[in-house]
Protein backbone atom coordinates (compact mmCIF):
# COMPACT_ATOMS: atom_id res chain seq x y z
CA UNK A 1 0.00 0.00 0.00
CA UNK A 2 3.06 2.16 0.85
CA UNK A 3 4.61 1.50 -2.28
CA UNK A 4 1.13 2.41 -4.10
CA UNK A 5 0.88 5.87 -2.81
CA UNK A 6 4.58 6.29 -2.97
CA UNK A 7 4.45 5.48 -6.46
CA UNK A 8 1.30 8.22 -7.17
CA UNK A 9 3.29 10.98 -5.59
CA UNK A 10 6.08 10.54 -7.80
CA UNK A 11 3.28 10.81 -10.68
CA UNK A 12 1.76 13.99 -9.47
CA UNK A 13 5.32 15.35 -8.81
CA UNK A 14 6.44 14.40 -12.77
CA UNK A 15 3.34 15.44 -14.01
CA UNK A 16 3.15 18.99 -12.41
CA UNK A 17 6.72 19.80 -13.87
CA UNK A 18 6.65 22.86 -15.78
CA UNK A 19 7.04 22.23 -19.43
CA UNK A 20 9.99 24.06 -21.16
CA UNK A 21 9.07 26.72 -23.00
CA UNK A 22 10.27 26.49 -26.53
CA UNK A 23 12.35 29.37 -27.24
CA UNK A 24 12.59 30.22 -31.01
CA UNK A 25 16.11 30.86 -32.88
CA UNK A 26 14.95 33.09 -36.04
CA UNK A 27 17.57 33.40 -39.14
CA UNK A 28 17.73 33.99 -42.46
CA UNK A 29 18.05 30.45 -44.61
CA UNK A 30 18.40 29.47 -48.16
CA UNK A 31 19.20 25.56 -47.26
CA UNK A 32 20.55 22.85 -49.62
CA UNK A 33 18.42 20.36 -52.16
CA UNK A 34 15.54 17.93 -50.61
CA UNK A 35 13.16 15.34 -52.15
CA UNK A 36 9.91 14.55 -52.51
CA UNK A 37 9.51 11.07 -53.51
CA UNK A 38 10.89 11.43 -57.30
CA UNK A 39 10.73 15.11 -57.01
CA UNK A 40 13.99 17.41 -56.30
CA UNK A 41 13.60 21.42 -54.64
CA UNK A 42 16.71 23.46 -54.98
CA UNK A 43 16.12 26.67 -52.72
CA UNK A 44 17.31 29.45 -53.88
CA UNK A 45 17.13 33.48 -53.55
CA UNK A 46 14.92 35.51 -55.35
CA UNK A 47 13.24 38.82 -54.22
CA UNK A 48 10.98 39.44 -57.01
CA UNK A 49 9.30 36.02 -56.87
CA UNK A 50 5.64 35.35 -58.64
CA UNK A 51 3.91 32.01 -59.53
CA UNK A 52 0.73 30.51 -59.60
CA UNK A 53 0.37 26.62 -58.49
CA UNK A 54 -1.72 24.73 -56.19
CA UNK A 55 -2.30 25.75 -52.43
CA UNK A 56 -2.78 22.94 -49.30
CA UNK A 57 -3.22 23.41 -45.57
CA UNK A 58 -0.36 22.57 -43.88
CA UNK A 59 -0.32 19.27 -42.06
CA UNK A 60 0.44 18.92 -38.47
CA UNK A 61 2.84 16.50 -37.90
CA UNK A 62 3.68 14.52 -34.80
CA UNK A 63 7.25 14.59 -35.82
CA UNK A 64 7.82 17.84 -36.67
CA UNK A 65 10.02 19.93 -35.00
CA UNK A 66 8.68 22.75 -32.50
CA UNK A 67 10.62 25.06 -34.98
CA UNK A 68 10.20 26.12 -38.48
CA UNK A 69 13.01 25.98 -40.47
CA UNK A 70 13.84 29.43 -40.23
CA UNK A 71 13.81 28.90 -35.81
CA UNK A 72 10.39 30.45 -35.48
CA UNK A 73 8.12 28.68 -33.45
CA UNK A 74 5.40 27.11 -35.30
CA UNK A 75 1.93 28.13 -34.68
CA UNK A 76 -1.23 27.08 -37.18
CA UNK A 77 -2.93 30.26 -35.53
CA UNK A 78 -0.72 32.66 -37.03
CA UNK A 79 -0.14 34.09 -40.90
CA UNK A 80 2.36 31.82 -42.14
CA UNK A 81 3.22 29.14 -44.98
CA UNK A 82 5.84 26.44 -46.59
CA UNK A 83 7.80 26.87 -49.19
CA UNK A 84 10.02 24.54 -51.38
CA UNK A 85 12.64 27.07 -53.04
CA UNK A 86 11.85 30.37 -51.85
CA UNK A 87 14.94 31.67 -48.81
CA UNK A 88 13.20 32.14 -45.19
CA UNK A 89 11.45 34.08 -44.16
CA UNK A 90 10.07 35.46 -46.79
CA UNK A 91 6.59 38.18 -46.99
CA UNK A 92 4.15 36.86 -50.06
CA UNK A 93 0.78 38.03 -51.08
CA UNK A 94 -1.56 34.92 -51.71
CA UNK A 95 -4.55 35.53 -53.98
CA UNK A 96 -6.85 32.27 -54.21
CA UNK A 97 -8.07 32.45 -57.82
CA UNK A 98 -11.34 30.07 -57.32
CA UNK A 99 -12.66 33.56 -55.49
CA UNK A 100 -10.46 36.01 -55.45
CA UNK A 101 -9.39 36.41 -51.78
CA UNK A 102 -5.97 38.02 -50.60
CA UNK A 103 -3.56 37.34 -47.68
CA UNK A 104 -0.63 38.01 -46.58
CA UNK A 105 1.66 35.69 -44.97
CA UNK A 106 5.33 35.11 -44.13
CA UNK A 107 6.81 31.98 -45.67
CA UNK A 108 9.05 30.06 -42.62
CA UNK A 109 9.39 26.67 -43.03
CA UNK A 110 10.36 24.05 -46.15
CA UNK A 111 7.07 22.44 -48.02
CA UNK A 112 4.64 21.05 -48.30
CA UNK A 113 5.85 17.53 -48.87
CA UNK A 114 3.41 16.95 -51.18
CA UNK A 115 4.22 16.34 -54.95
CA UNK A 116 2.55 19.26 -57.29
CA UNK A 117 2.04 21.45 -54.29
CA UNK A 118 3.32 24.62 -54.55
CA UNK A 119 2.34 26.46 -51.31
CA UNK A 120 1.21 25.08 -47.72
CA UNK A 121 -0.07 27.47 -46.03
CA UNK A 122 -1.26 27.72 -41.48
CA UNK A 123 -4.86 27.06 -40.13
CA UNK A 124 -5.73 30.78 -39.86
CA UNK A 125 -4.41 31.30 -43.43
CA UNK A 126 -6.31 28.98 -45.37
CA UNK A 127 -9.39 29.94 -43.46
CA UNK A 128 -9.09 33.34 -43.79
CA UNK A 129 -8.26 32.38 -47.52
CA UNK A 130 -11.72 31.16 -47.95
CA UNK A 131 -9.74 27.34 -48.73
CA UNK A 132 -11.31 23.98 -47.76
CA UNK A 133 -10.26 20.72 -47.66
CA UNK A 134 -9.18 20.37 -51.52
CA UNK A 135 -6.03 22.35 -53.12
CA UNK A 136 -6.71 25.74 -54.35
CA UNK A 137 -5.49 27.71 -57.19
CA UNK A 138 -3.32 30.53 -56.70
CA UNK A 139 -1.31 33.31 -57.29
CA UNK A 140 1.56 34.02 -55.64
CA UNK A 141 3.91 37.24 -55.22
CA UNK A 142 6.81 38.15 -53.33
CA UNK A 143 7.57 41.43 -51.46
CA UNK A 144 10.27 42.50 -52.31
CA UNK A 145 10.90 45.67 -49.91
CA UNK A 146 9.82 43.30 -46.60
CA UNK A 147 11.96 39.64 -47.92
CA UNK A 148 14.82 42.33 -48.21
CA UNK A 149 14.22 44.14 -44.68
CA UNK A 150 14.03 40.34 -43.45
CA UNK A 151 17.37 39.42 -45.02
CA UNK A 152 18.79 42.41 -43.71
CA UNK A 153 18.17 42.45 -40.02
CA UNK A 154 18.50 38.43 -39.04
CA UNK A 155 21.64 36.37 -38.21
CA UNK A 156 22.53 34.61 -41.33
CA UNK A 157 21.25 37.38 -43.60
CA UNK A 158 22.93 38.02 -47.01
CA UNK A 159 23.83 41.68 -45.66
CA UNK A 160 25.18 40.47 -42.70
CA UNK A 161 27.99 38.16 -43.98
CA UNK A 162 30.54 40.66 -44.37
CA UNK A 163 33.40 38.66 -42.87
CA UNK A 164 34.93 38.46 -46.72
CA UNK A 165 34.91 42.31 -47.17
CA UNK A 166 38.12 44.55 -48.04
CA UNK A 167 39.28 46.10 -45.52
CA UNK A 168 39.09 49.96 -44.89
CA UNK A 169 40.91 52.32 -42.98
CA UNK A 170 38.95 53.26 -39.75
CA UNK A 171 38.61 56.69 -38.93
CA UNK A 172 38.02 57.77 -35.04
CA UNK A 173 35.45 60.23 -34.67
CA UNK A 174 34.71 61.26 -30.94
CA UNK A 175 31.14 60.36 -29.99
CA UNK A 176 29.10 62.65 -27.48
CA UNK A 177 29.35 61.25 -23.91
CA UNK A 178 25.83 59.18 -23.46
CA UNK A 179 23.05 61.16 -21.10
CA UNK A 180 23.16 59.50 -17.50
CA UNK A 181 20.74 56.82 -17.39
CA UNK A 182 20.55 55.92 -21.24
CA UNK A 183 20.01 52.48 -22.26
CA UNK A 184 22.82 51.10 -24.75
CA UNK A 185 21.68 48.26 -26.64
CA UNK A 186 21.66 46.45 -30.39
CA UNK A 187 19.92 48.50 -32.69
CA UNK A 188 17.67 47.22 -35.18
CA UNK A 189 16.75 49.03 -38.47
CA UNK A 190 13.26 50.64 -38.74
CA UNK A 191 10.79 48.56 -40.79
CA UNK A 192 9.67 50.28 -43.96
CA UNK A 193 6.58 50.98 -44.55
CA UNK A 194 5.70 48.43 -47.11
CA UNK A 195 7.21 45.88 -45.05
CA UNK A 196 4.68 44.91 -41.85
CA UNK A 197 7.82 43.51 -40.20
CA UNK A 198 9.45 43.78 -36.67
CA UNK A 199 12.13 42.05 -34.77
CA UNK A 200 12.02 42.34 -31.37
CA UNK A 201 15.43 42.02 -29.92
CA UNK A 202 15.50 43.34 -26.43
CA UNK A 203 18.77 41.66 -24.55
CA UNK A 204 16.65 37.74 -25.49
CA UNK A 205 15.84 35.78 -28.99
CA UNK A 206 14.73 37.19 -31.74
CA UNK A 207 11.29 37.23 -32.22
CA UNK A 208 8.74 38.46 -34.94
CA UNK A 209 5.84 39.69 -34.70
CA UNK A 210 2.83 38.28 -36.29
CA UNK A 211 1.40 39.43 -39.69
CA UNK A 212 -2.12 40.83 -39.38
CA UNK A 213 -4.61 38.14 -39.85
CA UNK A 214 -6.84 40.23 -42.17
CA UNK A 215 -7.86 39.72 -45.92
CA UNK A 216 -8.93 41.60 -48.82
CA UNK A 217 -11.44 40.93 -51.97
CA UNK A 218 -10.45 40.90 -55.59
CA UNK A 219 -11.68 39.74 -58.19
CA UNK A 220 -11.66 35.71 -59.47
CA UNK A 221 -9.60 34.38 -62.20
CA UNK A 222 -10.51 31.60 -64.49
CA UNK A 223 -7.55 29.03 -65.58
CA UNK A 224 -6.48 26.16 -66.61
CA UNK A 225 -3.45 23.52 -65.17
CA UNK A 226 -0.49 22.86 -66.98
CA UNK A 227 3.10 20.97 -66.23
CA UNK A 228 5.91 22.43 -67.32
CA UNK A 229 8.74 19.92 -67.17
CA UNK A 230 11.75 22.26 -68.21
CA UNK A 231 13.28 26.04 -69.08
CA UNK A 232 15.80 26.84 -71.85
CA UNK A 233 17.03 30.10 -72.51
CA UNK A 234 17.02 29.12 -76.12
CA UNK A 235 13.82 28.86 -78.09
CA UNK A 236 14.59 26.34 -80.70
CA UNK A 237 16.25 23.83 -78.00
CA UNK A 238 12.86 24.12 -75.80
CA UNK A 239 11.33 23.51 -79.26
CA UNK A 240 13.34 20.44 -80.13
CA UNK A 241 12.51 19.18 -76.54
CA UNK A 242 8.69 19.88 -76.81
CA UNK A 243 8.18 17.85 -79.96
CA UNK A 244 10.21 14.92 -77.92
CA UNK A 245 7.84 14.96 -75.78
CA UNK A 246 4.65 15.72 -77.79
CA UNK A 247 4.41 19.68 -75.51
CA UNK A 248 4.02 23.09 -76.60
CA UNK A 249 6.61 26.09 -76.05
CA UNK A 250 5.52 29.22 -73.73
CA UNK A 251 7.95 32.20 -72.97
CA UNK A 252 8.92 32.45 -69.16
CA UNK A 253 10.33 35.02 -67.21
CA UNK A 254 12.54 33.91 -64.43
CA UNK A 255 14.90 36.00 -62.10
CA UNK A 256 17.97 35.04 -64.74
CA UNK A 257 15.58 36.82 -67.81
CA UNK A 258 13.45 35.67 -70.27
CA UNK A 259 13.35 31.89 -70.76
CA UNK A 260 10.93 29.45 -73.03
CA UNK A 261 8.94 26.61 -71.34
CA UNK A 262 8.33 23.16 -72.05
CA UNK A 263 4.17 22.47 -71.32
CA UNK A 264 2.14 19.58 -70.93
CA UNK A 265 -1.77 20.14 -71.31
CA UNK A 266 -4.41 22.06 -70.79
CA UNK A 267 -5.61 19.84 -67.84
CA UNK A 268 -9.19 20.41 -66.68
CA UNK A 269 -8.91 19.03 -63.40
CA UNK A 270 -6.20 18.57 -60.52
CA UNK A 271 -6.48 14.86 -60.85
CA UNK A 272 -5.82 14.87 -64.55
CA UNK A 273 -2.64 17.59 -63.85
CA UNK A 274 -1.63 15.09 -61.29
CA UNK A 275 -1.23 12.27 -63.38
CA UNK A 276 0.71 14.10 -66.01
CA UNK A 277 3.05 15.26 -63.39
CA UNK A 278 3.82 12.00 -62.16
CA UNK A 279 4.47 11.04 -65.85
CA UNK A 280 7.02 13.62 -66.17
CA UNK A 281 8.62 12.68 -62.76
CA UNK A 282 9.01 9.05 -63.74
CA UNK A 283 10.66 10.38 -66.92
CA UNK A 284 13.42 11.60 -64.79
CA UNK A 285 11.87 15.19 -65.43
CA UNK A 286 12.38 16.24 -61.74
CA UNK A 287 12.12 19.76 -61.85
CA UNK A 288 8.47 19.33 -63.25
CA UNK A 289 5.58 21.31 -61.70
CA UNK A 290 1.91 22.40 -61.75
CA UNK A 291 1.38 26.00 -62.91
CA UNK A 292 -2.41 27.61 -63.05
CA UNK A 293 -3.01 30.14 -66.53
Amino acid sequence: MKKAVLLCCVGVVACSRPVPKVQPSVHYVVGSGWQVENAWFYPREDFSYQATGLAVRQKQERTASALTTDGEVRDDATMTGSHPTLQLPAVVTVMNLDNGREVTVRLNDRGPKEIGRLLGLSRKAADLLGMGTAPARVRIVEDEAASRHLAEILPGGPMLQINAAPLETVTQTQLKEAKAGARVGRAVPAVQQSAPQEATVAGGPIVLSDLPATWRQGMPVAGQFWVETADFTSRYAAAREAARQGASVVPSFTQQGKMWAVRHGPFATISEADVALRHALADGLTGSHIVVE
